[in-house]
């Protein structure tokens, strides 16, 4: 499972993380559990430290922060403060799961028995049932692995689109800008790197387009001009002329 997962990571552009994971809950683990944890996930890539928090496990896998329950040994005779901890946890963390061994059909019966009377609702938080713990670690870095690549992915998408945004807005300029009598897809890049945005450029004094940009004192006034004179920006630009 190990490799597999580092094949995900590996074609998702080398996405690792650090997991952080509660010193009491370490404490309260078999060592050779916690060998495997630290074996597992050095072999992804992943930085394991112990500190204190209020969940089992907290993952930043991407720049995302998930959190876990991770309850090892399920206890069919007090599960009241199980699932207080669970709901106050709910409340302090936006992405929390709960991830529960069950390897008994007692365990299993208990389990669904205390989720409807403790009142907790479908996916607030996630519960996900496992056989045994090397199962439920598995599954708590895949999910941790999985919200981390779709946040890269919702930041790649939003990227995207600021650059088409961008793009968008500099043919807008140019077009506005070489409309003006006079002046070449030239000038308008001189102004749109000294000014920026039709906006500013409305407002540009004939001193500051000069100081600024390499257009003549001529062709400067007749940007002023354009943005200040209705009858001079109202009257058609002819082309074709030398």
């Amino acid at each position: 499972m190990a490799n597999q997962i580092s094949s995900e990571i590996s074609n998702s552009g080398g996405l690792a993380g650090v997991c952080m994971m509660s010193n009491t809950w370490r404490d309260e683990q078999p060592p050779s559990f916690i060998n495997f944890i630290s074996t597992f996930l050095n072999a992804i890539s992943f930085r394991l430290s112990f500190v204190t928090i209020p969940p089992d496990f907290i993952f930043n896998c991407g720049g995302s922060l998930v959190a876990f329950v991770f309850l090892t040994n399920w206890d069919c005779t007090n599960v009241s403060p199980i699932f207080g901890r669970i709901q106050k946890l709910r409340s302090q963390f936006m992405h929390l799961y709960v991830v529960i061994t069950l390897a008994t059909k007692e365990q299993n019966e208990s389990f669904v028995q205390s989720y409807f009377k403790f009142g907790m609702k479908l996916g607030k938080p996630t519960f996900v049932p496992v056989r045994d713990m090397e199962m439920g670690f598995e599954k708590i870095v895949k999910i941790a692995h999985s919200l981390g690549e779709c946040k890269r992915q919702d930041a790649k998408t939003k990227l995207k689109s600021e650059r088409k945004q961008v793009v968008q807005g500099m043919d807008v300029f140019l077009k506005v800008v070489t409309s003006i009598p006079g002046i070449d897809s030239h000038d308008a890049h001189a102004l749109n790197q000294a000014i920026g945005s039709i906006g500013a450029l409305a407002k540009a004094s004939e001193e500051y387009i000069l100081e600024n940009t390499d257009l003549s004192a001529e062709k400067a006034e007749v940007v002023f001009r354009f943005f200040r004179d209705p009858k001079f920006y109202l009257c058609p630009k002819i082309t074709g002329q030398n």
